[in-house]
C-alpha cells in the first residue's frame, strides 16, 4: 500500500476520532484495583520473557523486572562516566589495566525465584556464555562480540576477558538487559524453549502467569525473597494492545494505568488537550532513527547522489514535527553521548544543513539535471511512516521522486533484513558507548545479507573495502578513553563525508502515565523500559 499525505491525514483523523469516543465514556479514572499496575505496550502479544533471546520491546518491561544484571545505573538514567554504575547483583567489580579483563564479586545470599536456590558464579557464567555463544545468541552479537570468555574464579568471583580493550565495557554490554542472570538449575530443567514461557530469575517480581489471551499479556507478582525492597505495588500486568486508539481508551477509560505514547507529530498535544493531568514520561535520547542508502544499486551507487539526499532532508523540521520526544542529530552518536556532534562542534563539511540548491548542484553533476525516482517502503508504524513520509516531500523540493509503500511493522523489518529496501529505515536505542553504533550499523562485518543472516549495515558500506572498518579496529584497539573518542570522531567525519547512511534524530522513547501513578523517581534516559518496582497507585 502507498503512502500519501491523505492516508496518514486520515489516520491521524481516525486518532482524533478515536478520542472523541472517550468523551462518552468520561475523563481518566483510577484502574479496578490498587495492588495490581497494568501497563499497556504496542505490540500483538508476547513473543519471548527469556532475557537473551529478545528483540521485542514490549516484552523487555517483564523481562527487567524478573531477571537483574550484574550492574546497573543510576535511577531513571544512563550513567555518564563508569563511576556512575551501581552494585546491582555484583557487589564490585575490576578492570584491569589493559582493560580487556572484568573481574566481577557476585552478591551474598541472592536466591532465585520459586525455590530455585542460591545465586552462585555458576549461574553468572552459565547466563554470560550464552551471550558470547553464535549458536544460542545471534541478535545480540554487535554488543558481545569483543567478549572471548567467562570464567568462574571463585564460588562468587566471575572473570570477562574481552579480545579487545574496552574501557566502557561496564556502562555498555553489562548494562542491557540481555546479560541478565538466569537459574542455570531452571534452565537446565525446563529447556530452552520452555524457559521462554516459564523463566526464573532474582527479580523483585516473578512470573505468575501468561495469559491465554495475547492482549492480557503476562502476570507478574512481588517476590518475597527478594533480596532488596519488596516492590510497592504487589502486582505487575503486562498488557499487548497495538492498536493506538485501543490502547489510549483503555489508559483514558482507566482499564490501564500506562501506556506506550506514539511517537507521531500532534499526538501529544492531542491527548493532553483530552487530559491535562496525564504524566508524559520519556527516555532520552531514546531510539536512533537513521536512514541507509542501498550503495550497490543506482542511483545511491553514486556519493554524489548520497550527499544531495542528506542535504534535502531537513533534520530540524522533522524534530520540530516530531516534538517534544524529537531531536535533531549530526551524528550517528547524539549530543549527549561521549565523543557525540553537536551544533557547534559538528564540522562544516559534514553539517548537511538543508540545502535545496546544493542538492540540485550535486544531482546535476551525477547526471541527473532533471531528478530521478526511486522505489521504496516503510513501516506503518507511526514513527516511521511519519518521518518517512516528511523526507518523501523534503525529496521532491529537489526532484526526487521517492515511491513509497506502506508496510506492517513486522513484514516490513523481515523484508528490510533481506536487504530489499532502497532507502533503508532504523529506530535502535543504545547505550552511551559511541563504538555500538557504529560497529552495529556501519561495519563491514554486519553488513545485511539477502537470507536474512547479516545485520544492519544496510547500505553495504566497506564492502568495497573503503569503509571505517580500519578506523573501528583503531578505536576498539585504544584503551585510552579520551583517544578512543578522537578516533571515533574521526569515524564520524568519515561515513559523513561518504554519506552511506543520514543520521536523522533520536525520538526519546515515551510512557503516558495516569495522573494516580507515582514512579517513586523521575525518568531521564536509559532503554525503552523502566523499572517499576518503586511505583504506586494513589
Amino acid at each position: 500500500m502507498n503512502i500519501t499525505r491523505r492516508r496518514l491525514l486520515g489516520s491521524t483523523g481516525a486518532m482524533v476520532s478515536g478520542l472523541a469516543i472517550s468523551s462518552a465514556i468520561g475523563g481518566p479514572a483510577s484502574a479496578q484495583t490498587s495492588d495490581t499496575l497494568v501497563i499497556a505496550l504496542s505490540a500483538r502479544g508476547l513473543r519471548t520473557i527469556d532475557s537473551a533471546k529478545s528483540i521485542q520491546g514490549a516484552d523487555e518491561w517483564a523481562i527487567i523486572h524478573i531477571f537483574e544484571t550484574l550492574v546497573m545505573g543510576p535511577e531513571g538514567r544512563f550513567p555518564t562516566t563508569v563511576d556512575e554504575v551501581q552494585p546491582a547483583l555484583a557487589t564490585s567489580w575490576s578492570m584491569s589495566d589493559d582493560a580487556t579483563e572484568w573481574t566481577f564479586e557476585i552478591r551474598e545470599g541472592v536466591q532465585f525465584h520459586k525455590d530455585y536456590g542460591e545465586l552462585t558464579a555458576e549461574d553468572v557464567a552459565f547466563s554470560l556464555g550464552r551471550l558470547i555463544d553464535p549458536d544460542i545468541l545471534g541478535v545480540r552479537a554487535a554488543l558481545f562480540q569483543n567478549a572471548s570468555s567467562v570464567t568462574v574464579e571463585g564460588p562468587m568471583t566471575v572473570k570477562i576477558t574481552l579480545s579487545q580493550p574496552d574501557p566502557l565495557f561496564i556502562i555498555g554490554p553489562m548494562l542491557h538487559h540481555s546479560a541478565s542472570v538466569i537459574s542455570k538449575a531452571a534452565y537446565e530443567e525446563k529447556g530452552p524453549e520452555a524457559f521462554e514461557t516459564d523463566p526464573i530469575g532474582t527479580g523483585p517480581y516473578q512470573l505468575e502467569e501468561v495469559a491465554q489471551d495475547p492482549s492480557m499479556g503476562v502476570l507478574l507478582t512481588a517476590f518475597e525473597g527478594y533480596w532488596g525492597d519488596q516492590p510497592a505495588t504487589p502486582n505487575l500486568r503486562v498488557r499487548y494492545i497495538s492498536d493506538t486508539t485501543a490502547r489510549t481508551l483503555a489508559l483514558l477509560s482507566g482499564d490501564v494505568h500506562m501506556i506506550e505514547g506514539v511517537r507521531a507529530p500532534g499526538w501529544v498535544p492531542s491527548i493532553q488537550q483530552r487530559a491535562g493531568d496525564l504524566h508524559f514520561d520519556t527516555a532520552s535520547p531514546g531510539s536512533f532513527f537513521t536512514v541507509s542508502m542501498n550503495m550497490t544499486v543506482p542511483p545511491f551507487d553514486d556519493q554524489r547522489v548520497r550527499q544531495a539526499v542528506a542535504y534535502l532532508i531537513d533534520r530540524d523540521t522533522i524534530a520540530e514535527a516530531m516534538a517534544p520526544i524529537s531531536q535533531r542529530t549530526w551524528g550517528l552518536n547524539p549530543p549527549s553521548f561521549p565523543g557525540g556532534f553537536n551544533g557547534e562542534t559538528i564540522p562544516e563539511e559534514v553539517r548537511y544543513d538543508y540545502n535545496v540548491e546544493r542538492a540540485k548542484e550535486l544531482l546535476t553533476e551525477a547526471g541527473y539535471p532533471d531528478g530521478l525516482s526511486f522505489d521504496a517502503y516503510t513501516s506503518q508504524r507511526e514513527d516511521y511512516s511519519s518521518i518517512s513520509l516528511m523526507i518523501q516531500e523534503m525529496l521532491r523540493a529537489g526532484g526526487i521522486d521517492m515511491n513509497l509503500e506502506l508496510k506492517d511493522h513486522t513484514a516490513f523489518h523481515a523484508d528490510q533484513g533481506t536487504g530489499t529496501n532502497t532507502l533503508f529505515q532504523r529506530s535502535s536505542a543504545y547505550p552511551p558507548v559511541p563504538t555500538l553504533a557504529i560497529t552495529d550499523q556501519l561495519s563491514v562485518e554486519n553488513e545485511v545479507q539477502s537470507d536474512g543472516s547479516g545485520g544492519p549495515n544496510f547500505s553495504h558500506y566497506g564492502a568495497d573495502g573503503n569503509g571505517i572498518d580500519d578506523l573501528l579496529a583503531e578505536a576498539m584497539a585504544e584503551p585510552n578513553l579520551e583517544r578512543r573518542i578522537e578516533k571515533v570522531q574521526e569515524i564520524e567525519v568519515k561515513f559523513l563525508t561518504d554519506m552511506p547512511m543520514l543520521p536523522v534524530s533520536t525520538n526519546a522513547y515515551l510512557i503516558v502515565r495516569a495522573a494516580n501513578v507515582d514512579l517513586g523517581y523521575e525518568q531521564e534516559s536509559g532503554f525503552a523500559h523502566w523499572r517499576l518496582d518503586k511505583a504506586t497507585i494513589n
